[in-house]
């Protein structure tokens, strides 16, 4: 008996070793703007292929550039798109690949307000440092019979590189000049007023212990957490709260438009019921990486997140792509080396 069972232990081994063997790993890090997509992305593709595992680590759009430029990873994951900079210092070329689209959402922690409204312009004098209680003329202007305390207001950024931050900045900076020319546009950028939280989760998780405060997050992360978002004014004037319709109507203008590299901005989109925090999130591929294997692999997967997988999005809070952009991006995957 012994002998048999110790004969059934080896073979329960030799199995699991060669199932082991047969499973392709691929490895990726970046934004944590996607993250709940592709969670439930890497998994549904698992079970329907059980020989490849996605692992991705919920790092930050500036991690997810650095870690593909170092080779670290196969593939990034980011809000921003690369600068011709990076790239030029990755020294290979980088394929941009939409993935889905979300918006970014102010969130608060007013104890006793509805929901808020805010135009662009205030969000940057918060942000900025200028406006500093609930009660300042320029939220209650737009705000009227809302009971807003005269507390200080507690701003709270990101404290690590995010696409989110990128988004975020993208659309103070088109709305206030003075934003653009003391903040900027970037992954990282040197803020002059608040704290700061890592990936969306911190930044949720510190709004939703600290009254007073106001921070931006991607709209997943506010429903999870369960933290009140804002309305913010469009460029028809319009007060428009974040959802998949207003998401995906802030893309239809550049599903028209698109540049042949995916690398466009659909911030402050004209249009109306357009949400204008809104972005599109990139998968980061090289275009012509060494490891075939993988590759492979991976175009296949990428052609399947930017189809089947769109019907996973609405559920996540996020909005799926237009088929113009899809079309484009299944034409422009053949340029990959398999």
């Amino acid at each position: 008996m012994k002998t048999v069972m110790a004969f059934l232990a080896v073979l329960v081994t030799a199995c699991s070793i060669s199932v082991s063997a047969q499973t392709l790993q691929i490895n990726g890090a970046g934004a944590t703007f996607p993250y709940p997509i592709y969670s439930k992305w890497f998994d549904e593709y698992h079970k329907a292929h059980p020989g490849i595992e996605i692992n991705y680590q919920s790092i930050g759009s500036g991690g997810g550039i650095r870690q593909l430029s170092a080779g670290t990873v196969f593939f990034g994951a980011s809000d921003g798109p690369m600068t011709n900079e990076q790239i030029t210092a990755a020294g290979f070329r980088v394929m941009h690949l939409p993935a889905v689209l979300g918006g970014v959402v102010p969130v608060y922690n007013v104890p006793g307000a509805g929901e808020l409204k805010f135009t662009g312009p205030t969000l940057a004098n918060i942000f900025l440092g200028k406006i500093t209680k609930w009660n300042d003329p320029a939220i209650r202007a737009t705000n009227p019979g809302m009971n807003l305390p005269g507390d200080e207001i507690t701003v709270v950024h990101r404290s690590d590189g995010s696409g989110t931050s990128y988004i975020w900045c993208d659309y103070l900076s088109k709305v206030s000049p003075e934003y653009r020319q003391k903040v900027g546009v970037a992954t990282a950028v040197n803020w002059p007023a608040g704290v700061g939280g890592k990936g969306n989760e911190g930044v949720a998780g510190l709004v939703k212990q600290t009254p007073g405060s106001i921070g931006y997050v991607e709209l997943i992360y506010a429903l999870q957490n369960r933290i009140s978002y804002g309305a913010v004014q469009n460029m028809a004037g319009e007060f428009v709260t974040a959802s998949t319709e207003t998401v995906s109507n802030a893309a239809s203008s550049a599903a028209k438009n698109m540049p042949k590299d995916f690398r466009v901005s659909i911030t402050n989109a004209p249009g109306k019921n357009v949400y204008p925090i809104s972005s599109f999130t990139w998968l980061l591929l090289q275009e012509s990486p060494r490891d075939l294997q993988r590759s492979r692999a991976m175009v296949e997967f990428v052609k399947w997140a930017i189809t089947d997988g769109q019907k996973y999005t609405a559920q996540l809070g996020y909005a799926p792509l237009p088929k113009e952009v899809v079309a484009l991006e299944l034409e422009a995957i053949k340029r990959i080396r398999q």
